[in-house]
């Protein structure tokens, strides 16, 4: 399942908890002192960022998936994927995420990404498997397909790309 997308619940945690762990692993072990550097891969070619940068991208879209839940759990339409934003301006949005979140030091902002992957779970757990996998939540995707998509996927990829910012730092050493 480790490469896999998850087709149901127990899956989807398991992503959730298995790339969480993965990525928090590496950010844990950031130093405030290198944590606003420049120099890990952006997100658009070309782009640099940092981890703190790579850290309030993940938070946001984790908060942006709660929002969505709250808005529906409401009855209340959700503007995808952000109000004032369109699909083909996600490059935008991570931006609005790094100026949203500058305020906060990376040590805050570590503990509020647990606390926030900790609401994920405790709403996928919540919900019902038909809900979460047997119904489209947006267009042709179902709300675990969304979830799974800003949440392990996200992670993975930071993963990634926090692993290579690691060891070319380890190298530079």
């Amino acid at each position: 399942m480790a490469n896999s997308v998850p087709s149901n619940k127990t899956e989807l945690l398991l992503a959730i908890e298995d790339g969480f762990k993965k990525v928090y692993q590496l950010l844990v072990i950031i130093t405030p002192e290198i944590a606003y550097e420049q120099t890990v891969e952006g997100h658009s070619k070309g782009t640099k960022m940092s981890a703190h940068n790579l850290l309030a991208y993940l938070v946001g879209w984790n908060e942006l998936v709660l929002k969505w839940i709250k808005l529906d759990e409401n009855k209340q339409p959700i503007d995808f994927p952000e109000t004032g934003f369109e699909w083909n301006e996600l490059g935008l949005l991570a931006q609005k995420f790094y100026i949203d979140y500058q305020p906060m030091p990376y040590s805050e902002l570590l503990t509020h990404f647990l606390q926030v992957k900790e609401k994920l779970i405790k709403h996928v757990i919540a919900t019902p498997n038909q809900q979460l996998y047997g119904i489209p939540w947006y267009n042709k995707w179902t709300e675990g397909r969304m979830i799974q998509l800003n949440t392990s996927s996200a992670y993975k990829n930071a993963y990634n790309r926090l692993s290579v910012w690691l060891a070319s730092k380890n190298n530079s050493l």
